[in-house]
């Protein structure tokens, strides 16, 4: 039985209480022979800063880079409004993707069968949906300097946000998506804005130098950012994988997320480059959602997108494809089945608590296992 050491950040809100619906499935793997995990618990976020006056301490970085994946669960609130920018929950991840080189942000947009009507938009429209959004995570707008608000000599202010991209790092993205595409329909779709940004110009020239020269046999198309956005509503099903910049991608990727009925369904994994000498590498899996203070500690949360980023660490950090098909099918089995939380009810059927919903899931994982 292999062995792995994972890093588990709560965070703040509703995190705590996702992640212990994720054990209890790290918990029936160990049970059932197929993997043990190793876990240690680190403060992130709003947490963090009330105990260390930063969103995550080097120390916590160190133990991030020691494990070989990172559950993060999701931080930020009301409570933290005013503290420093620099040291703002959300600070976390951005400086645990910096400091890990985690890169490439796989999102994927599945709607389940079971779950069609709960989207906005019509079933023929999104039933069935499979799209993964490769998003650049390290490098953009949220990471370019200057960054800064400086008043000038009337008294008013001036905001500055820098985008800037290398060749580089559009390059390594751009082999994700394309290596992801081999394996599902075989169609890139790189978003960007060309008509109006220069990072936009150069975004799709070298895009299209990776595809000549590597993936010739990959689909590619060139789309603006926001008519991808407008096609994402009018007719999702035509894209296969999506590749967009940091700001492009953090964008499109919460419209695709609502395509499939609530942001309480989805994982996401964002991922570094494997080291050539050991073959490791970093990576940190979470939900898409955020911390949802409205409704922590009173048991509503949907599981469901923590658990499926564990099933993709399952996937992309321990290669144990067979036991991640396993848990995706337990998880569409539950939800077939009626099992629902709040954000996914259905006229009819009462709402399930978070922990009921992480029981369902271990439930169906036992039973499909027999």
């Amino acid at each position: 039985m292999n062995h792995y050491k994972l890093l588990l950040l709560p965070g703040d809100g509703i995190g705590p209480e996702v992640m212990r619906e994720a054990e209890k499935v790290l918990t029936w793997l160990g049970q059932a022979g197929i993997a043990s995990f190793e876990t240690e618990f680190d403060l992130a976020g709003g947490a963090a800063y009330d105990a260390h006056q930063v969103a995550v301490t080097d120390a916590t970085i160190a133990r991030a880079r020691a494990a070989d994946a990172v559950l993060f669960g999701s931080v930020g609130g009301p409570k933290w409004d005013h503290v420093p920018y620099q040291h703002r929950p959300e600070a976390a991840i951005l400086n645990l993707r910096k400091e890990l080189g985690l890169f490439a942000n796989l999102r994927p947009a599945l709607c389940y069968a079971a779950l069609a009507e709960a989207s906005s938009l019509k079933r023929e429209i999104v039933e069935g949906l499979d799209i993964m959004i490769v998003r650049e995570s390290t490098g953009g707008v949220y990471f370019g300097h200057p960054k800064e608000i400086v008043t000038l000599e009337d008294g008013s202010q001036r905001a500055v946000d820098t985008q800037i991209y290398t060749t580089g790092e559009i390059e390594r993205i751009a082999r994700v998506a394309f290596m992801l595409a081999k394996k599902r329909r075989n169609k890139v779709s790189s978003a960007e804005k060309n008509n109006v940004m220069k990072s936009g110009v150069l975004w799709k020239r070298v895009v299209a130098g990776v595809h000549a020269a590597e993936f010739a046999d990959v689909g590619l198309e060139h789309i603006l950012a926001d008519n991808c956005a407008m096609q994402l509503v009018r007719n999702p099903k035509q894209f296969d994988v999506i590749v967009a910049d940091n700001l492009f991608g953090d964008i499109l990727s919460d419209a695709a997320a609502m395509l499939t009925g609530s942001l309480g369904m989805l994982p996401s994994a964002t991922l570094g480059e494997k080291d050539p000498a050991t073959g490791k590498m970093n990576a940190l899996y979470e939900p898409v959602h955020g911390s949802a203070p409205d409704i922590a500690g009173t048991g509503q949360a949907n599981p469901l997108a923590m658990i499926g980023s564990l099933g993709m660490a399952l996937r992309y950090s321990f290669d144990m494809l067979d036991t991640a098909d396993l848990l995706d099918r337990a998880i569409a089995n539950v939800l077939a089945a009626g099992v629902r939380t709040r954000d996914i009810v259905s006229p009819g059927i009462s709402p399930v608590s978070t922990a009921a919903m992480g029981d369902a899931v271990v439930n169906e994982l036992k039973a499909l296992s027999k």
